[in-house]
């Protein structure tokens, strides 16, 4: 079965090699030998190696992939699922939950023209299986670099069929976050929701990734593209609440650190889907990914909106009296979340439902809300500065 990925560089095809491929695929690894030794690294891919009865074995099997450009190989990579007895000792370390099943990736070359092969190949061989294991010479920056960026785990050191070492790593699906990505985001971005209003701090962001990740379990997304989206989708609130969906969105588009780790389609799958997940919209989201976050976003709990909703009036409303805030949240309650009201749920897996139904009877119920409403504003006007 041939699946189709778009990277960074353009629109590769990945298919299985076949002996009719060899005379452009054997080049391949030519010239990644020749970056190999350009760059310092004098020890791997030696003696010819691959030589062309290994990747004709290799394509006897079924391992053998390429990616194409049109009509043009771009790259190749051997790809293998099941134990693989180089793998089965590793010193100075351990494998994570050793008896899973797992997937090597082995013999990867690209041609000179082409970029994103690598980033395109793993893609493809995470969405196959939920372990994923690689090695690279210690003398292989470029490879070591590659690797640890993309999310690798670095598990110890495991040896070849001439007993020469190689460095390994690992990447297993509950671990499929990549953690440069997440250590960015962490640093740079979550930061920005502490001079926003108190109703969209950095632990609603928290809130909305937690809510977004549970929801991505339940179907066949990146949770790379799903932690990102959300971690971006009210950063635009410091050109103001009205148009921060916009903004978030080109926040999001112009950062070229997410470059490092995403294609130019998946960017702008993840703009769009920032730009959905406002409520008011009006229109569905176009994407699954803009409507996991903004189901997540949704995040109903009765109590918390309803101090959020007064929260809010209180701080960005400071000259209208304690009458004209309860007018004001009543309303926003009712716009919102009531039957009639304009907030939509998109994903069934959710429990949104059910807490949206709680949350109408609360809003149905006037003498109890009244009452939630005065104690949660006592309690902030005995906060305020006087």
């Amino acid at each position: 079965m041939e699946i189709s990925i778009r990277a960074t560089m353009g629109q590769y095809t990945i298919r299985k090699t076949t002996e009719h491929d060899l005379e452009k695929v054997m080049p391949l690894f030519d010239h990644s030998r020749s970056i190999m030794r350009s760059n310092g690294n004098q020890r791997q891919w030696v003696g010819g190696y691959p030589a062309e009865a290994i990747i004709r074995e290799d394509i006897a099997r079924g391992n053998s992939y390429v990616l194409t450009d049109g009509l043009k190989i771009a790259g190749t990579f051997a790809f293998i699922i099941g134990r693989d007895t180089t793998y089965e000792k590793i010193e100075d370390g351990a494998w994570q939950e050793d008896d899973r099943p797992y997937g090597t990736i082995h013999r990867m070359a690209r041609s000179a023209s082409h970029r994103g092969i690598f980033a395109t190949a793993i893609d493809w061989c995470r969405r196959q299986t939920t372990s994923l294991r690689i090695d690279t010479h210690e003398d292989n920056a470029i490879m070591r670099h590659l690797i640890e960026a993309h999310g690798f785990t670095y598990s110890g050191i495991i040896r070849v069929a001439d007993g020469s070492p190689r460095m390994a790593y690992q990447m297993l699906k509950t671990r499929m976050l990549c953690e440069p990505l997440s250590k960015y985001i962490m640093q740079e971005i979550l930061p920005r929701y502490a001079s926003f209003d108190n109703a969209h701090r950095q632990d609603h962001a928290e809130s909305v990734i937690n809510n977004s990740m549970m929801l991505a379990t339940h179907y066949d997304v990146d949770p790379n593209m799903v932690y990102t989206i959300a971690a971006y989708h009210d950063t635009g609130l410091c050109k103001g609440r009205e148009i921060h969906h916009a903004a978030s969105k080109q926040i999001l588009l112009a950062d070229t650190e997410l470059r490092k780790w995403f294609s130019e389609s998946q960017i702008t799958m993840m703009g769009e889907a920032v730009e959905d997940h406002r409520a008011s919209s009006g229109r569905e989201p176009r994407s699954l990914y803009g409507k996991i976050v903004a189901e997540a976003d949704r995040d109903i709990d009765a109590l918390k909106i309803v101090r959020r909703t007064v929260l809010y009036g209180m701080e960005h409303y400071s000259n209208l009296d304690k009458e004209a805030h309860w007018a004001r949240t009543l309303a926003h309650l009712n716009d919102k979340y009531s039957e009639k009201g304009y907030m939509k749920l998109w994903i069934p897996e959710s429990p949104n439902a059910e807490k949206l139904a709680e949350l109408r009877h609360l809003i149905a119920d006037k003498e109890r809300l009244r009452k939630i409403f005065e104690q949660l504003y006592e309690a902030e006007k005995r906060h305020q500065p006087q």
